[in-house]
């Protein structure tokens, strides 16, 4: 069937025509949908008539040969990335192979035709993603899954920090863990602590400040005004108060925290230029260039605004001049308030200074993968990226997902996407800076809802997710570039797979080395059993839930399902439906737990008749432990037997998403003789569970 104008330039720009709903019918997306991205997308570099593209991936073996547009001769100089020069001429519409042997790497190739210049980037990168030598070796490790905000300590100010993020890692490779994977660590909004979702960041580049462990600042122990300002009843009374919480109390610990390191900073300022800490911070600046300084200045000027409530939202509530980071506005701000800006850029050093020596004691013990990071699919339409870099994102669009049973209309994320054309367009620049800044300190990468490689379900501005279509991203190039990073920075990558994905990413991630994500849960074969352990892929982490679904208890007293009701998140009379499912699977998880040998034979085998029970816990993660998958992932809330979970999707103010806290300290979680039997269990099973290879 021929197609009209307005398919091609859809089809051109990368916009899908339909798509495959929940029930598994093509769904064609309306004109008016295609119209609309259409009119938000970046023109697809209409104006450039370059005879090459600005880049060109090549991956693995595969033949490194361009076929150069236009007409005539060509002189191209290609450049290697360290520094090698090869030289020649090329014919316009013939195929030209690169020269060889060209490592991996950046390279940069110059056309030229009289006085006119082209260039183009050429990346050539490994087929696969990096992989540690132990898990290369065929040995299956485990660690635990942690919202670094949740726990307790007897020493943090009332949030985790990495000072127990430290304490974490020791405890665990102590009882055999080989990492601790983390929430994303993204720069959220110091000036609006309560805006606290990890997943919806000011930034991915940088870090989230509210994690410094102050106790740990040389500035603010050797500062006089520090401690007299620690020693103070008011600040201890606010200390406890945050301490003692059950909930994360953001902006009592935003407050607290930045009180103490005004002083610290003040302390630091004293300090000889040439030592090695304001000599360290000072590349510290350099290496961060424009990204980090407007970053600080975005903290900055939210915080000079704290007090108008109505601009709260960050910068598309603030005054129109203030939109953009290079108004005439702004730069003159930044000119009067440079101290204020190195303020900020400090904070970033201390976070960044601290995590770094996290990632350097789990070598130091031992680990393997030691820390792995989680990556969001996007940062927030008030965001400091989108302020600094709007031609970079389309904020008349955000990110979410297509309609699904228990969300009729679709999810929107509220998420503007980064536009693929720009992206290329920029040799995909971008995309390297953000894995770098998140691959470096850490063994691994969890890539949150991996699918936004393949595509985005791109949602017009002021429409419902059920009005949006997916946009094609340059899978095979993001790839490539992220297994050539991924072996750069010795980090394997993990991507969140879960829900529907196509089967084509499927295949490509597999391929690429990304391991996959298999959660218990979910892990049901089309007649409801449960998948036996020896049948979980090699090429994946395993764990019972994650942040988005119940805690293992939660799952087995059906709290979730009636929270859920309770907060009027299931139409009609659904949740009847989903508890006599959870009944079912309920069953069927423990006639798995039965058949693989993980409960004794003469226990219960009925599930209705079964309560949740330090011995069923430790069933459930012995059965996870045996599992083959190569990585494991525990949450200390399952070892905790706690029900309420840190955050309930399709919630806003219903609930108090990211901010329940562990039920004990990390002191009494190591000292807690079934916590301590739990481990040792999962610590033997993943050790007799080597594979030979």
């Amino acid at each position: 069937m021929k197609q009209n104008s307005l398919d091609q330039a859809a089809r051109a720009a990368g916009i899908s025509l339909d798509y495959i709903d929940v029930n598994g019918r093509k769904e064609a997306v309306s004109d008016e949908t295609k119209r609309a991205l259409l009119a938000v997308m970046a023109e697809p570099q209409k104006a450039s008539k370059s005879p090459l593209p600005p880049v060109a991936v090549f991956s693995g073996s595969s033949k490194r040969q361009l076929t150069p547009q236009g007409s005539g001769t060509y002189h191209w100089q290609l450049q290697t990335e360290k520094g090698k020069q090869h030289s020649g001429e090329l014919t316009a519409g013939e195929p030209f192979t690169l020269p060889g042997p060209l490592t991996q790497g950046y390279h940069q190739l110059t056309l030229t035709k009289g006085k006119k210049s082209w260039q183009t980037q050429i990346i050539v990168a490994p087929r696969r993603c990096y992989l540690p030598p132990a898990l290369e070796a065929g040995e299956k490790r485990w660690g635990a899954l942690v919202q670094l905000y949740t726990v307790r300590s007897e020493q943090n100010w009332g949030i985790g920090d990495f000072g127990d993020l430290d304490h974490l890692l020791v405890k665990l490779a102590e009882r055999g863990g080989d990492f601790v994977g983390l929430n994303p660590l993204h720069a959220l909004y110091p000036a609006s602590p309560g805006f606290a979702s990890p997943y919806s960041p000011s930034s991915r580049r940088w870090l989230n400040i509210i994690y410094i462990d102050v106790s740990q600042v040389a500035d603010f122990q050797q500062s006089a005004a520090a401690q007299k300002w620690w020693k103070s009843a008011k600040t201890q009374k606010a200390l406890t108060k945050a301490r003692e919480a059950e909930r994360v109390d953001y902006e009592t610990v935003m407050a607290l925290k930045l009180a103490a390191l005004r002083h610290a900073w003040t302390h630091f300022q004293t300090r000889d230029s040439q030592s090695e800490e304001p000599h360290s911070f000072a590349a510290f600046v350099r290496e961060g260039g424009d990204s980090l300084r407007y970053q600080a200045a975005y903290d900055g000027i939210q915080l000079a605004r704290q007090a108008d409530k109505s601009q709260q939202g960050g910068w598309p509530a603030w005054p129109e001049a203030w939109r953009n980071s290079r108004s005439p506005e702004v730069q003159q701000w930044c000119e009067q308030h440079e101290e204020e800006i190195a303020f900020w850029q400090w904070l970033q050093w201390l976070a960044q200074q601290q995590f770094s020596g996290c990632w350097a004691h789990s070598q130091a013990l031992g680990m393997s993968v030691g820390l792995y990071r989680d990556l969001a699919v996007g940062v927030a339409e008030g965001s400091a990226e989108t302020w600094h870099d709007p031609e970079l994102y389309r904020l008349k669009a955000s990110v979410g997902a297509p309609p699904d049973r228990l969300g009729p209309l679709g999810q929107n994320w509220g998420l503007p996407p980064m536009d693929p054309h720009v992206m290329q367009a920029r040799a995909y620049q971008p995309f390297i800076d953000m894995l770098r800044a998140n691959m470096r300190d850490c063994g691994a990468l969890r890539i949150d809802h991996v699918m936004s490689l393949l595509r985005l379900w791109w949602v017009p501005a002021g429409e419902t997710a059920d009005k949006g279509a997916y946009v094609a991203y340059p899978v095979n190039d993001l790839l490539a570039i992220l297994a050539l990073e991924s072996h750069r920075l010795r980090c394997m990558v993990i991507g969140e797979d879960l829900g529907t994905v196509p089967q084509e990413i499927v295949s490509l991630l597999r391929k690429s080395g990304v391991f996959s994500w298999k959660v218990l849960w979910f892990e049901q074969e089309k007649d409801e059993r449960y998948r036996a352990p020896q049948d979980y892929p090699r090429q994946s982490i395993a764990s019972a839930s994650t942040h988005d679904l119940p805690t293992l208890t939660g799952f087995w007293e059906q709290g979730d399902l009636e929270l859920g009701e309770k907060l009027g998140l299931y139409p009609g009379d659904a949740v009847k439906a989903l508890h006599q499912q959870r009944a079912a699977q309920k069953q069927a998880l423990l006639d798995a737990l039965h058949q693989a040998g993980a409960l004794p034979a003469r226990s219960q085998k009925k599930a209705e008749k079964l309560a949740m029970t330090p011995a069923l816990n430790r069933a459930i993660h012995r059965f996870l432990a045996d599992t083959d998958s190569a990585l494991l992932g525990l949450q200390p809330e399952d070892w905790l037997g706690m029900t309420t979970p840190v955050n309930v999707p399709g919630t806003v103010d219903q609930y108090p998403n990211w901010r329940r806290k562990l039920s004990k300290t990390l002191e009494e979680i190591f000292a807690d003789k079934e916590v301590n039997a739990l481990l040792k269990v999962v610590s033997q099973q993943r050790q007799s569970g080597k594979k030979e290879k």
